[in-house]
């Protein structure tokens, strides 16, 4: 599986961070490595001048086989509930996005 993990300038992407997040979604979304060829996972902080609730957020984009990627975020307080949220989300879609493809 393929696993790319980006920062904005305002969260510190040290290899520990992106080496923990790919590991995060390999055992989170591994269940569809037969349907996705990467997941690239984007972290930014939309307030980073202040500290206010919601303001981390996490995009999680699938680049689905022989379709078009599908996208999901999530914002929370922090970093980590902020990729947890997201990957909730990407499994809801990836389960209708693959029950459509294998009811055709």
């Amino acid at each position: 599986m393929d696993v790319k993990i980006n920062t904005d300038n305002h969260i510190e992407g040290h290899q520990r961070f992106i080496d923990n997040y790919i590991m995060e979604t390999e055992k989170a979304l591994g269940r569809f490595d037969n349907y996705v060829t990467r997941f690239e996972v984007y972290f930014s902080d939309e307030n980073s001048d202040k500290n206010t609730p919601d303001d981390k957020k996490c995009v999680i984009e699938a680049r689905v086989k022989h379709k078009n990627p599908e996208r999901v975020s999530h914002n929370a307080s922090e970093i980590h509930q902020a990729f947890d949220g997201a990957v909730r989300k990407m499994k809801t879609v990836l389960d209708k996005v693959i029950d459509m493809q294998q009811s055709h």
